[in-house]
């Protein structure tokens, strides 16, 4: 059965897509960038496995940002040793992974990830099911630690624009996939066949929306013809891995780009259905653009943004819709959101696993939303006070922005905010009729 297997492989034809594989050197004078852009720990990692006779380079996103003249948010070695190889050369290094197999090396501070080349798997269509199962029913892939040739791991990447290798020793880009001008041209390409590629990792169409927003770049149109059909696939993926990959794109700084593209793609299904409700409602639309614009905005400034505020945001008008019909049903204000709080994040738990660390945020954030109405006697006081009231205060500001609340009311509270104690007291000692959230 071994050698069965090995035959397998060995004697394998290349694909289509790998035939026109083609390797272009691209020279220093070319791309323009120099190795004193690649950190030192990546720059030592990659110098020493060359001198252990090694093959190594700095490739996917950091070459690709450096390109566009982005700084990259981390820098990933490639190289033919294998992970025992690496933990062997380094002695502040970790073997991790069980589906990809690959090191961690630590320089002080700096961890840099570092894979060893992959290759292609067998044919699954093997009696032997090529020793192991690779893929599901749906040709999501199961398991890929088949090492492999430098030019098999370019082709096993996803996006052409995250196949390119440099070499900071001769400052020389190695494309095998014509990325570099696919980078240029301001192109989202997938490596290979679309359908299969997405087929065997449905997140790779959330990650071409996400990276093509972040790089202001246009999906290829082979790339996303397919989109549309396959984007329920994504019902197949681990509630985790949807959670940690729209976490990347509501943090990507492009936030509202990417939930627009989404839902113009079909792709918002999976994981935020409601977008379909929200977006065709004038209140609902403001709410999200701004309030995504604003951490857009935040992130790039790099001030702190809290996941738990961003799905507040997300899942408000859900929650609103869910209270007042709740109201009109005859139940009392209160335990109204609560109910609806617990029916929408039990919902959403099951589409993205949003972790439960979170849902105390995102609950106290919605609780004290009826609070800000009340405005008289010790009740601003005391909300004041809460160690959550930023964040509430915040929401509650957005709220009124949007239309939804009566600017009155967070004028009010700017006022309220920006006075001593005996100013406080004066602005409580006026009665305020509520002002009830407009229906959205």
């Amino acid at each position: 059965m071994i050698r069965k297997f090995l035959r397998k492989v060995f004697s394998r034809k290349p694909s289509a897509f790998e035939s026109n594989a083609k390797l272009s050197i691209i020279p220093y004078k070319r791309h323009g960038i120099r190795r004193n852009q690649i950190t030192a720990c990546a720059l030592k990692i990659v110098t020493t496995l060359q001198q252990t006779e090694f093959s190594a380079y700095i490739v996917g996103g950091a070459v690709r940002d450096l390109l566009l003249g982005l700084t990259p948010k981390d820098f990933d070695v490639a190289t033919n040793a294998t992970p025992e190889q690496v933990r062997h050369i380094f002695r502040r290094s970790r073997i991790i992974g069980r589906r990809f197999r690959l090191a961690h090396v630590m320089c002080g501070a700096e961890t840099v990830e570092v894979s060893t080349f992959r290759g292609h798997s067998p044919d699954d269509d093997d009696d032997d099911h090529a020793l192991i199962q690779l893929t599901d029913q749906h040709g999501r892939l199961l398991h890929d630690n088949v090492f492999g040739s430098q030019e098999e791991d370019a082709v096993r990447r996803d996006f052409t624009v995250n196949a390119l290798f440099y070499d900071p020793a001769k400052e020389e880009i190695l494309d095998y996939l014509n990325g570099y001008e696919d980078i240029k041209a301001k192109k989202m390409r997938i490596i290979g066949n679309p359908v299969q590629r997405f087929r065997e990792d449905p997140v790779r169409m959330l990650r071409a929306v996400r990276l093509a927003s972040k790089l202001n770049m246009q999906i290829e149109e082979e790339t996303a013809k397919p989109i549309g059909d396959l984007a329920p696939l994504l019902q197949n993926v681990p509630p985790s891995r949807l959670f940690d990959e729209m976490l990347k794109l509501l943090m990507s700084g492009h936030a509202l780009a990417c939930v627009v593209e989404l839902r113009a793609r079909g792709l918002h299904h999976g994981l935020l259905p409601m977008l379909d409700v929200i977006l065709e409602q004038p209140l609902g639309e403001r709410f999200i653009t701004i309030a995504l614009k604003n951490t857009d905005e935040r992130i790039r400034q790099d001030k702190p943004v809290s996941p738990g505020f961003l799905f507040a945001i997300l899942l408000w008008h859900e929650v609103l819709s869910a209270w007042d019909s709740l109201q009109a049903a005859g139940e009392k204000p209160l335990p109204a959101l609560f109910k609806a709080m617990d029916k929408i994040l039990s919902i959403q738990h099951k589409k993205l696993a949003i972790p439960r660390r979170f849902d105390a945020i995102i609950q106290e954030i919605w609780v004290m939303q009826p609070r800000f109405e009340a405005r008289s006697g010790r009740k601003p006081f005391r909300l004041i006070s809460h160690p959550r009231f930023r964040a509430a205060y915040d929401f509650m500001l957005l709220r009124c922005e949007s239309g939804e609340l009566n600017m009155e009311l967070g004028e009010w509270w700017k006022t309220f905010l920006s006075a001593d104690n005996e100013e406080r007291e004066k602005c409580c000692s006026t009665k305020h009729r509520p002002r009830k959230a407009r229906k959205t």
